[in-house]
């Protein structure tokens, strides 16, 4: 069984006990319950947009840094240079349920 959702504006396939990261999401507790009901397709059942009656239950682990990335912005004949890096927050997430009623 799999289903695809959408959370913070991407969409993640999954299956049960998956481990996925998602942006970050205003959670601190370990073990703590997350369910998206933001559904769009569970095996065949393809919702318009979303299913009304799907859930995927994930419980929240800890909150990760993802690998730095590196921003620079060079104006030609300007001498202008400049770098920035940036490290995204993600959750780390574990995949318990997938329900469809």
């Amino acid at each position: 069984m799999f289903a695809i959702f959408e959370t913070g504006g991407k969409q993640y396939k999954v299956q049960p006990n998956d481990v996925i990261y998602v942006e970050k999401l205003p959670l601190k507790d370990n073990n703590k319950q997350v369910v998206f009901t933001n559904v769009l397709m569970v095996d065949n059942n393809i919702g318009k947009p979303f299913l009304s009656n799907a859930k995927v239950v994930c419980e929240f682990q800890k909150e990760v840094k993802h690998k730095k990335i590196t921003i620079i912005k060079h104006l030609p004949q300007k001498h202008h240079n400049r770098k920035q890096g940036h490290r995204q927050i993600l959750a780390k997430l574990l995949v318990k349920d997938i329900k469809l009623a």
